[in-house]
C-alpha cells in the first residue's frame, strides 16, 4: 500500500522533497531580495567608472584675486575639512582641491594629472608637506588650489 503523504494526500511522491525544502527556498529568495534591495538602496551602480586616459586637458592655477567672489565664499566656508568642489561660469569650469587645516605652513598641492577620461574629468593631485629644512611657522594653514578649464560638462573625479 503506498504511503500517504504528510502533506497533502493529493501531492505527488516527487513533490515531497521539494515542499520539504519549501523553507529552504523562501529564505533563498529572502537573501536574493535583500541582496538586491540592499545594492539599490546604497546607490551602488552596476556601471563601472572607466579612468582611462583619453586626453589631457589644459589648465590654469588661478590666483588668489582672480577667483571668483562666489567660489571665494564656498572655499572660505568649507577649506578647513577635505575640499573637493568644482565651480562652473558660462565659460570655465574651476576645479578646487584641499587637504583642511594642517598643522603648520609649508604645504603645498601639487597636480600630478588633469585629464578627460572616457566618462569624466579627472583630477589627480596630492598634498606635499615642508621641505626638510624649510623655515615653517607653528599656525595651523589650510592648503587648496583652484584650477580653471574650459567649461566641461562631465563631471569631475578628485584622485586625492
Amino acid at each position: 500500500m503506498k504511503q500517504k503523504s504528510k502533506i497533502s494526500g493529493n501531492v505527488p511522491a516527487r513533490w515531497h522533497a521539494f515542499y520539504a525544502c519549501g523553507l529552504c527556498l523562501l529564505v533563498s529568495v529572502l537573501i536574493v531580495t535583500g541582496v538586491f534591495g540592499a545594492v539599490s538602496l546604497s546607490g551602488c551602480s552596476m556601471i563601472k567608472k572607466d579612468s582611462s586616459k583619453v586626453m589631457g586637458l589644459e589648465y590654469t592655477v588661478v590666483k588668489e584675486e582672480e577667483i571668483p567672489v562666489e567660489l571665494k565664499k564656498l572655499i572660505e566656508a568649507k577649506k578647513a575639512n577635505t575640499l573637493r568642489m568644482t565651480y562652473a561660469t558660462k565659460d570655465a569650469t574651476y576645479i578646487v582641491a584641499g587637504y583642511g587645516t594642517q598643522p603648520t605652513s609649508g604645504y603645498s598641492i601639487r597636480v600630478n594629472d588633469l585629464y578627460l577620461g572616457t566618462n569624466a574629468v579627472y583630477a589627480d593631485v596630492d598634498l606635499l608637506g615642508p621641505e626638510a629644512g624649510e623655515d615653517i611657522t607653528e599656525l595651523p594653514t589650510t592648503p587648496y588650489i583652484v584650477l580653471k578649464i574650459e567649461k566641461r560638462e562631465e563631471s569631475v573625479v578628485f584622485c586625492m
